[in-house]
């Protein structure tokens, strides 16, 4: 399927962003700490929820029911093999390795998949988890984790990962005393799974600090729970309305998850201004260059809005430069933007953008998530038509983007490609 985009409209009008697609995995991953029935509400119907589920009903998990709202029953949960033909496809899957093992005392996995975007190694997953007191066997390209109990202990991340803070927590609210855990990510979405963890009986100290203790019990119980809005949803459609010279509001946000993007928006010329959980954002014609945006870890400007921001700061007036310090592979779009006109100079991590005063349309390639979401982005301001090809990877992180887009005033489609 390609996305065909006819540009140089405004976006203007309403929208409601959906829930958090990295809070949505990890809490899935995390029922099967419990047995029983949980209801979870606002789940974004994306391709990445919808394997996680699937997994979750091979390891015996009975789905009751899948839109808005998710109704699981993990009673018949039955195994501890996540199966390697769902693992490839999704790195998130390595988040049930925690859990599983916390809970049947052993595991199995393979090495996940995922967005092709730089080296996302899982050696802090299975450090911490071998603090903890689990043997891990490499065999046949498949990871067997062991531990028929596991133990408190204080864990030092070389690297705030948000996956390793995740998985080490998850499978700490059932080790046996308490486990600290060192330099953790800050993540919104780590406080989402520790709230959610809590609901559940768990006890979590620190989310949202560089320092999570967490107490070990000896049994969690199932809960209901909704997953906070989207972030870089929210920061994907207001980049959409700035950029297109429109005028949108963003309701279901949480203006602080996206504070310094609201910041560099308003350096840029743009008017932003926020609600309890509603952001506005106008344009106000062609946006001024940003010096320098550097990405790292909450609260800094996240990666996962690089290649949308890099879009919008193609069209801006005079020079900027984005610096990527958190993956090593994460400017596949620059060869893309550069096709519809854009002007980029990448020199290892550092991209150096000399602002156009219009793109072009063309036929671009999606090669990961937030790539796309940028060349959708380039589409709408684009002169003429553009076709954004390799579409699967968009749906992994935005609920039917064109429909979101067409509801702003956006020319999108969705076509299969001839």
């Amino acid at each position: 399927m390609e996305f065909v985009i006819q540009g140089g409209r405004p976006l203007s009008g309403s929208l409601r962003v959906h829930g958090a697609k990295n809070s949505a995995l990890p809490i899935l991953a995390a029922t099967v700490l419990a047995d029983g029935r949980f209801e979870l509400f606002d789940f974004p119907q994306l391709s990445d929820v919808n394997t996680m589920l699937q997994i979750l009903e091979a390891l015996g998990i009975r789905k009751l029911r899948h839109d808005k709202d998710v109704v699981l029953d993990t009673s018949t949960l039955s195994s501890s093999v996540v199966p390697e033909s769902l693992m490839s496809q999704m790195r998130s899957s390595i988040f049930l390795m925690g859990p599983l093992l916390a809970r049947f005392g052993e595991v199995t996995v393979s090495r996940p998949g995922g967005c092709a975007i730089g080296e996302r190694r899982i050696d802090l997953h299975l450090d911490g988890l071998e603090r903890m007191g689990a043997e891990i066997i490499q065999q046949n390209g498949r990871l067997i984790c062991r531990a028929p109990r596991l133990y408190g202990t204080t864990i030092y991340l070389d690297y705030p990962s948000v996956g390793a803070t995740e998985n080490l927590m998850m499978a700490a609210t059932l080790a046996v005393g308490e486990t600290v855990i060192h330099h953790a990510a800050k993540e919104p979405e780590i406080v989402d799974l520790a709230r959610f963890l809590n609901a559940m009986g768990a006890k979590i100290k620190g989310s949202g600090t560089d320092t999570i203790v967490i107490q070990g019990v000896s049994k969690l119980h199932p809960t209901s729970y909704k997953v906070i809005p989207d972030r870089i949803v929210t920061g994907t459609m207001m980049l959409a309305g700035a950029m297109t010279n429109g005028e949108v509001w963003l309701e279901n946000v949480i203006p602080d998850h996206v504070r310094i993007l609201m910041e560099l928006l308003q350096q840029a010329g743009c008017i932003v201004e926020e609600g309890e959980n509603t952001i506005y954002v106008k344009g106000t014609g062609r946006p001024k260059a940003i010096k320098k945006v550097t990405t790292s870890p909450y609260p800094g400007f996240p990666t996962d809005l690089q290649a949308q921001m890099m879009a919008f700061l193609s069209i801006a007036e005079g020079v900027s430069i984005v610096k990527e310090t958190v993956f090593d592979a994460r400017f596949r779009h620059v060869n893309e933007l550069n096709r519809m006109g854009a002007s980029i100079y990448v020199d290892l991590n550092t991209a150096f953008i000399r602002g156009v005063e219009r793109l072009t349309g063309a036929v671009v390639e999606a090669s990961d998530l937030r790539a796309g979401a940028a060349l959708v982005l380039a589409g709408l301001v684009a002169e003429g038509q553009t076709r954004v090809q390799q579409i699967h990877h968009i749906d992994r992180g935005y609920e039917n983007l064109e429909h979101s887009l067409r509801q702003l005033g956006a020319i999108i489609s969705r076509k299969t490609v001839e």
